[in-house]
């Protein structure tokens, strides 16, 4: 667990990225840090990673803090929220970023325990969090949870619309249960003072891709993209940014696409 100070902090918005610690994780951290967030950074293992993401935050006169939770697990969960509540008495958004991937292969190849791996951290992860992060803003709760109303991104990915056949059907699946997800939530409380969208990322430069085996995917397969290149991990953080902010107050429901028109 890391924080830029072991003093309560003063009150601001409060966010939580789970995956936070690299790739669009890290990219939607550190940008959020410079719009005047204070970021809880969750990371499952890499505890290294996560500390100096922080620092780097803190260095640059943000807040941050470092939870390692198995966003998978209902109990490390529960205990990474009580410790956001300890900390800063306040939960403003939540990015739904944790995921994972794995290696291309058919579906006819696919184990059982690789689907419920997948969809453990992609579906039951996120909808854990959400549940959690709603206790926390929604109006209806009152001064039960505080009630303050707030805003969540999911993320989802191309893969959703796509389906990813011969590589990995089963990450596509779990990408359109998020997107159903976004779209149901969103309605579910709307009227509580919560907003609910969702981030379609494309072909990203990230390292997702060497745990589904193929390093240079994201180069790969840039002709294929009608812009000609690979996107950014900064990139799909400004989108992220953007559907937090209040530049987005009339804006729920809606799965942005970062995918240069694939």
């Amino acid at each position: 667990m890391k924080s830029s100070s072991d003093q309560k902090v003063a009150p601001k918005k409060v966010v939580l990225v789970t995956g936070g610690s690299r790739g669009i994780g890290a990219a939607t951290s550190l940008q959020l840090a410079k719009a005047g967030y204070a970021v809880v950074v969750n990371y499952t293992a890499s505890q290294a990673t996560a500390d100096k993401l922080c620092e780097s935050i803190a260095l640059a006169g943000g807040t941050a803090l470092g939870l390692q939770a198995d966003v998978a697990d209902e109990a490390q969960v529960l205990a990474m929220f009580a410790a956001i509540d300890a900390k800063f008495g306040r939960l403003d958004a939540l990015v739904n970023n944790a995921g994972v991937v794995d290696m291309t292969a058919r579906l006819d190849e696919m184990s059982v325990a690789r689907w419920k791996r997948m969809f453990d951290i992609n579906v039951i992860g996120s909808l854990l969090c959400a549940r959690e992060a709603v206790k926390r803003m929604s109006t209806r709760y009152g001064q039960k949870y505080g009630g303050r109303g707030g805003a969540i991104v999911n993320l989802s990915s191309a893969a959703a619309k796509i389906g990813s056949p011969g590589q990995y059907l089963d990450y596509a699946a779990s990408k359109g249960a998020i997107d159903t997800l976004t779209m149901g939530l969103a309605k579910e409380v709307a009227a509580e003072g919560i907003r609910v969208n969702g981030v379609r990322p494309g072909i990203i430069d990230t390292d997702i891709h060497a745990s589904g085996g193929i390093p240079d995917r994201a180069s790969q397969m840039a002709p294929q993209v009608p812009m000609r290149r690979a996107g950014s991990a900064d990139e799909v953080a400004s989108a992220i940014v953007w559907l937090l902010s209040d530049a987005a107050s009339y804006v729920t429901g809606t799965t942005i696409d970062v995918t240069g028109g694939r």
